[in-house]
């Protein structure tokens, strides 16, 4: 490892260094990429499927052709838990932490890394998504475009979604929301899926049956609680551990 981090020695890496590395484990492993190009793809392929089916000129269409997005999200939740466990399956995380003792470092270095690479990810499947979505309405509906309001922002903050989103909590997001319907405007893919990518006022038939969802700017926050908390707690069984 010293010949690809400048010759530093064992145990006195920087953020800088454990990045690298991380990045360096990252694109070697397949799966990395199958997960990334199947996020992409099968976003822009469910985003033509639902474009075809709206037929409704009130729908907000911006939110119709994101939601292929979100399907991928598990993929890069499943990518994640890959990140971290395929080092304890195949042994490399001793000489990891060999190399790098200070765990909490190695933590962040993980976390940053397959973070960056999911926003840019992300990004790019958000937008692929949005351009084909847009081109398969048919019904006399326009696509929408780049400069209506609230539409980029739609976008970003998909992608940002995809890069502080964790499996657990997509899966178990899925099963409360069903349960207790209070709690869905909380719940990761329910703010994706109904406070991130709108782009017109939330409308229900009744008001009893409505679930309120949170706006935009507050979603992403609570989407970066999670994800606050899910490392926090990562970093404390990481130390905690034995390899």
């Amino acid at each position: 490892m010293s010949a690809l981090t400048g010759r530093v020695p064992a145990g006195h890496y920087r953020f800088r260094q454990v990045a690298r590395m991380e990045w360096i484990k990252l694109r070697t492993l397949r799966s990395t990429w199958w997960a990334l190009a199947i996020t992409a793809v099968g976003g822009a392929v469910m985003a033509v499927v639902i474009g075809l089916n709206t037929i409704s000129r009130s729908s907000d269409l911006t939110n119709n052709v994101l939601a292929g997005v979100i399907p991928g999200l598990l993929l890069i939740g499943v990518l994640g838990v890959l990140v971290m466990t395929t080092e304890y399956t195949s042994g490399m995380i001793r000489a990891t932490l060999a190399a790098i003792p200070r765990r909490p470092l190695l933590l962040a270095g993980k976390a940053a890394v397959f973070g960056a690479a999911s926003l840019v990810v992300g990004e790019a499947a958000a937008f692929l998504a949005f351009f084909a979505g847009g081109a398969a309405l048919r019904h006399g509906l326009s696509a929408p475009s780049l400069s209506q309001p609230g539409v980029l922002r739609a976008i970003r903050h998909t992608a940002a979604a995809i890069a502080v989103l964790v499996a657990g909590v997509f899966l178990i997001g899925l099963i409360i929301g069903a349960a207790a319907r209070g709690l869905a405007s909380y719940l990761p893919v329910f703010i994706i899926g109904n406070s991130l990518t709108t782009t017109k006022p939330q409308s229900c038939a009744g008001a009893a049956q409505c679930v309120h969802f949170l706006s935009p700017w507050t979603g992403l926050a609570v989407l970066g609680l999670y994800a606050a908390a899910a490392l926090a707690i990562g970093g404390w069984l990481l130390v905690r551990r034995d390899a």
